[in-house]
């Protein structure tokens, strides 16, 4: 039997799959869930879930390019957020509603419950696997330790260390890095089709959208591959995106 071309080898090497980044929020964690619940918490109803994520994103742009700090972001946010809604607060009370907030948040994070079953099977193989959050440092690295997240990273991005948030191929590249593996070798999960799987495409890697509410209509944007549960992500990178041994 003849050896395979150089060419053929190389192409073989570089579908191989070496590494597996993962989002956090709405991937592993049940974020959305514990985020309502606070809110409704801090307001006393459900009804201004999307003005408080239209101003967050508003105040995590801010956050993101140097403006605000993350302390001060918080509060900055929840003054703007009531006063929307007709009530201004000065800082004191702004700060004693948004600390109220956090704690019933972190009372509720919890773990989907296809995550851990998952991180074990890609421990198990021996890919390494790192953490790619757009969210800011120090209370993520909470959560993430809090859930028992922690010991199945290899390494963890962080829009707010990084200074670069999905889907800036800035914050992919520095994940590979970390992990010492090419782009073309690493694959992407995240629940965001955009900031996670589109970004991960358009940085080289293999983009997968882990769409929880199931299908929808419409084709996928090309290059990228999609699940309904982590469940289903063992399967994809054997059986799909090649280069897996268990």
């Amino acid at each position: 039997m003849t050896s395979p071309s150089p060419a053929f080898a190389q192409e073989k090497k570089t579908r191989e799959i070496r590494a597996v980044c993962l989002d956090v929020d709405d991937t592993l964690v049940d974020y959305t869930t514990s985020s309502r619940a606070a809110l409704t918490d801090m307001v006393g109803h459900a009804g201004a879930w999307e003005l408080w994520q239209r101003i967050t994103d508003e105040h995590c742009a801010r956050l993101l390019a140097g403006e605000l700090d993350y302390a001060s972001m918080r509060n900055i946010r929840t003054r703007a957020f009531f006063a929307e809604l007709g009530e201004f607060l000065d800082q004191g009370e702004a700060t004693k509603r948004e600390v109220r907030r956090q704690a019933v948040l972190a009372e509720g994070w919890t773990l989907f419950a296809d995550v851990l079953p998952c991180l074990d099977w890609l421990r198990a193989t021996g890919l390494p696997i790192a953490a790619v959050s757009n969210a800011s440092g120090h209370h993520q690295r909470v959560k993430i330790a809090s859930l028992g997240l922690a010991e199945y990273f290899d390494h963890v991005l962080i829009a707010g260390e990084v200074g670069a948030a999905k889907p800036d191929p800035v914050i992919f590249h520095t994940a590979c890095l970390g992990l010492g593996v090419a782009p073309t070798e690493t694959v992407h999960v995240g629940d965001r089709l955009h900031a996670d799987a589109i970004g991960a495409r358009d940085a080289g890697m293999r983009g997968v959208w882990l769409n929880r509410h199931g299908p929808q209509d419409g084709s996928l944007p090309d290059g990228i591959k999609a699940i309904s549960s982590l469940a289903e992500l063992p399967e994809l990178l054997i059986c799909e995106l090649s280069g897996v041994s268990v």
